[in-house]
């Protein structure tokens, strides 16, 4: 939100200061969840708008929560969904993710989805929460836009393929690879295939100078991502609740220490 970003470091300056960011992925609504995130220390917050209910009035009070501790959110929209997007960034999101980038020209209508002129073709106002409802001044609110961050996902095998010119698109921020849709896109293969294609992506973006986005089910993995050079570790909280739910719910544990759950790489993204 221009207002509020203007007091501190927006995600794309701190990632291109080189820090190491942490965030959670969250569905709506969980409002009390972002809360939750935001207190205990995260650095940013996905919110999905894609395999979530794509709900504004819900998503307003989510960005809320979050702006109240000073904590940026990103949004997963859907699949070539402009519309969406400007709702996102006006309501005050600091970048979007975009799933199912296959090339360069989906990477560019992502851009142009998210930016203003020259660089996209978003509708521009002040007068939406992004711009405090009219009281910032167009060249303030247009400088601040300038560091809204675009995540493209590579989610199919073709994608992969063309990892490369997807990341040296201008605009591209980071690439988020979604192993989930990956593995179907490919008959659902061995992990070491899944893994190959992914490291393939991930060479591809360090090579064009873009961020890495990694989908991660527990510490240990974030450690492992960032080891090798992840920019922004995100973590599947679905995955996380859910395992700790059912470690708990398990017989012969009531009571007893549990410790965080483990997965081997990152966990399939929903």
């Amino acid at each position: 939100m221009t207002g509020r970003r203007a007091e501190r470091r927006s995600l794309k300056r701190r990632l291109a200061d080189g820090e190491r960011l942490r965030g959670a992925l969250l569905r709506l609504p969980s409002e009390t969840l972002v809360e939750m995130a935001c207190v205990a220390g995260f650095d940013y917050v996905v919110l999905d708008c894609e395999h979530g209910p794509a709900d504004t009035a819900l998503l307003q009070h989510h960005l809320t929560a979050a702006a109240a501790h000073g904590v940026d959110v990103l949004v997963r929209v859907g699949t070539a969904e402009p519309a969406l997007a400007l709702r996102c960034l006006d309501l005050g999101a600091a970048g979007l993710v975009h799933p199912h980038v296959d090339d360069a020209e989906d990477a560019r209508r992502a851009v142009a989805a998210t930016h203003y002129p020259p660089l996209g073709q978003r509708g521009f106002a002040t007068y939406s929460r992004a711009g405090r409802f009219g009281t910032v001044p167009a060249g303030d609110h247009l400088a601040a836009a300038r560091d809204t961050l675009v995540v493209a996902m590579v989610e199919t095998e073709r994608a992969c393929a063309r990892a490369g010119e997807i990341a040296a698109t201008e605009g591209v921020d980071a690439i988020l690879v979604g192993p989930a849709d990956l593995a179907a896109d490919c008959g659902f293969p061995g992990r070491d295939v899944v893994d190959g294609l992914l490291h393939g992506v991930h060479r591809a973006a360090r090579e064009a100078g873009r961020a890495v986005m990694t989908i991660v089910p527990d510490a240990g993995a974030a450690r492992e991502a960032e080891r090798t050079g992840t920019g922004l570790v995100l973590f599947n909280m679905t995955h996380v609740l859910m395992e700790t739910m059912r470690s708990l719910a398990a017989p012969g544990t009531a009571g007893a220490a549990h410790p965080s759950p483990t997965l081997d790489g990152p966990s399939p993204a929903p």
